[in-house]
């Protein structure tokens, strides 16, 4: 009843449920390891301490910025050079922009420091100015930007002066000087008075470290792929059951095969021959019998007639020559 598993249409079914199943496991699998390195990066996260609370290093020593050391205060010794306005940032629910100064160091080398933030629109903003001569900022170091950042405005188009993604790939291009890949916010006001008025901006959680949609989005994405692997063994135990149960109905001859149906096909312009010759047939019989209805009753004036003029004509033309014939002779 199964031979037809080995037919070579079955077997490129076959061979399709045989890699798409794996396939599906392993995705599904893999996203959800993914999530479980989010969960497990999140509770550590918790176990340990506030990276602003740890001990300052150095700039250098914290570079490059990943999941340890990003948060953590980093120390930097320079001049304020340049200085952006970042728009569309917000802070307590309320619209504003970053401040951002690039520090140059003595390695030749700027970093990028948001001195805070300040309500309002960037446009003709007042704001305080940075600190002159040689300073030494202590801020939570931060992993460059990028598109998925909250906030980050990639349109392009601002004013001069402006950008809207804090990332050394792009203030390379706005500055003749080399950029650190990272940055760093102030988490107190500057020394003096200068920017009493901007409010610091707290460090945000490296990417990936939380509990966040993202995670999420892992788990549901595990749970399509195994859904994905039991339709596809869902259908093909259908199938296979639709095919056997159509073979067994041959087998028993509930379902004429391929000959028998050939073979009637073969006979069906005889067959409708001999079946006009007997349509035609009872056509005539039935006409007979329509006749015979006319016929049939005895007090109609057709019969009558057809009786007297056979009595009449048959019984005269035969005793009339003999009886004339007969006296003559005697």
């Amino acid at each position: 009843m199964y031979r037809f598993l080995l037919t070579p249409r079955w077997w490129g079914i076959n061979l399709f449920v045989v890699l798409a199943i794996p396939f599906c496991v392993f995705m599904g699998t893999w996203q959800l390891g993914r999530f479980e390195d989010r969960v497990q990066s999140h509770e550590q996260a918790e176990k340990q301490p506030d990276p602003s609370t740890r001990a300052a290093k150095p700039l250098d020593e914290l570079l490059p910025v990943d999941k340890v050391t990003s948060g953590r205060p980093a120390v930097a010794t320079g001049t304020y050079a340049d200085q952006f306005l970042v728009p569309g940032r917000e802070l307590d629910d309320r619209q504003g922009f970053y401040v951002l100064n690039m520090l140059r160091t003595d390695s030749g080398k700027a970093l990028p420091v948001v001195r805070g933030w300040l309500p309002g629109s960037a446009s003709d903003a007042k704001v305080p100015a940075a600190p002159r001569g040689e300073v030494t900022v202590t801020g939570d170091l931060q992993a460059s930007e990028n598109a998925r950042s909250k906030g980050v405005d990639v349109r392009g188009g601002l004013p001069g002066g402006q950008l809207g993604m804090i990332s050394a790939a792009t203030l390379v291009n706005l500055v003749p000087y080399d950029v650190y890949d990272a940055w760093v916010t102030l988490p107190k006001p500057e020394a003096g008075g200068t920017g009493g008025a901007m409010k610091p901006v707290p460090a945000a959680a490296p990417e990936g470290s939380g509990l966040d949609l993202k995670a999420f989005q892992n788990l549901g994405y595990t749970g399509e792929w195994f859904v994905f692997a039991g339709f596809v063994l869902f259908m093909w135990f259908r199938l296979v059951r639709r095919e056997a149960e159509a073979a067994r109905d041959v087998a028993l001859g509930l379902v004429p095969d391929g000959a028998e149906e050939s073979g009637a096909g073969a006979a069906g312009p005889e067959g409708s021959e001999v079946g006009a010759d007997r349509l035609k047939a009872g056509a005539g019989g039935s006409e007979a019998g329509s006749d015979g209805a006319g016929a049939g009753p005895v007090g109609s004036p057709d019969a009558a007639s057809s009786q007297d003029a056979a009595g009449s004509e048959d019984p005269a033309g035969s005793q009339d020559p003999v009886g004339s014939e007969t006296p003559a002779s005697s």
